[in-house]
């Protein structure tokens, strides 16, 4: 059975409001994006959530209010999706009972997905290493993949030396499969695609940096503001993912998180520890609302 949604009323003056300053705080990142891409340049931390996860600088610029708002448009309703949005005398709003099986199947994967990693035991000791069985043996026919944009830290001995001295034990699908063919071998585990809901785990990095990529699969079903914080913190975790990492950084203003030291994984875990707490609020946050849009549904038999 669906549950009825307890809307706030927003004059049109209120939200336009909103969607500016939205609108605002998201082109501080998707302008210097685009002025990138358009000169065939990239940043490699700054970029690479638009870049990894291949959402559009439209999505996070776009203001959607969450399933909570009713907006008063008038006549300047019908410029809201009428996929997802219903306007009635004059005020618009998102619509559960529009959401199809192929949305609720989406919206559930991404609840699932999300909801794996909670209640299962961090883990803390992979120290980033995933970065550096990437390019593992000078990476896919001898290349790196910021070939002619970040040097490495080390020799490219050295570099295999780090991976070969201790045990690789990535728990992250979408991180494991850019290892080396020659790195595969050396992981602990060898997650799938299929195995993701076994391997997901809250101490992970890319699983953490994954709730951006959940709650945009969810828009526009999820607030935007829900969508700026998790993107927010998805760059937290790509700053200490590319400080560890085998490259050189310096040259972007980040110092390098040495974790070929015993000093640098100290360091590492700790700010590991540090993003998986950031991270429960945010997910907790995330499993409550896909679950009270689920709710408000039309029941589908999947």
């Amino acid at each position: 059975m669906s549950v009825t949604i307890d809307r706030v009323y927003l004059t049109e003056a209120e939200w336009k409001a909103r969607a500016e300053q939205h609108m605002d705080r998201a082109s501080d990142w998707t302008r210097p994006y685009r002025d990138r891409r358009a000169r065939g340049t990239m940043h490699p931390v700054h970029d690479f959530l638009f870049i990894y996860y291949r959402f559009a600088p439209a999505l996070l610029e776009q203001w959607h209010p969450g399933i909570d708002l009713h907006l008063e448009t008038g006549d300047s309703g019908n410029a809201w999706s009428p996929k997802f949005y219903t306007q009635v005398n004059g005020c618009t709003f998102l619509e559960p009972a529009k959401i199809d099986s192929k949305i609720h199947k989406r919206l559930n994967w991404s609840l699932s997905i999300i909801k794996a990693a909670l209640n299962r035991a961090p883990q803390f000791g992979c120290f980033g290493l995933h970065e550096w069985a990437m390019v593992y043996r000078g990476g896919p026919e001898g290349r790196l993949r910021h070939e002619g944009t970040l040097p490495l830290r080390l020799t490219q001995q050295e570099t295999d030396q780090v991976v070969e001295s201790q045990p690789i034990c990535c728990s992250h699908f979408d991180a494991f499969r850019f290892f080396t063919e020659s790195a595969q071998p050396l992981n602990l585990r060898q997650p799938t695609q299929a195995g993701r809901l076994e391997n997901e785990q809250a101490g992970c990095l890319h699983t953490n940096m994954d709730l951006y990529k959940w709650t945009a699969k969810s828009m526009p079903w999820l607030s935007s503001d829900l969508l700026w914080e998790t993107f927010l913190y998805a760059g937290s975790c790509r700053e200490i993912d590319m400080r560890a990492s085998p490259y050189d950084c310096r040259q972007l203003g980040y110092e390098p998180i040495r974790v070929e030291t015993a000093e640098g994984r100290v360091e590492y875990e700790d700010a590991q520890r540090k993003l998986a707490e950031q991270a429960r609020p945010i997910r907790l946050k995330l499993i409550t609302e896909l679950e009270r849009i689920l709710k408000a549904a039309p029941k589908i038999n999947l």
